[in-house]
């Protein structure tokens, strides 16, 4: 079993270090949504979606 991590000790890191990167994103959105700044481009005639994902003035 040590001899497992021992040998494979790199990518362990790597995954260890990616999955908190993603974490960080994913809490960052999370965030941000609660206080309702959208991660679009704000080209809203584009979008088929425009009336539902901000708050109408």
């Amino acid at each position: 079993m040590i001899q497992a991590i021992v040998d494979n000790g790199g990518t362990i890191l790597v995954t260890l270090a990616l999955a908190g990167i993603v974490a960080a994103i994913l809490i960052k959105l999370h965030r941000d949504r609660k206080q309702g700044k959208s991660s679009c481009g704000c080209n809203c005639s584009a979008c088929p979606m425009a009336g539902s994902c901000h708050k109408q003035s």
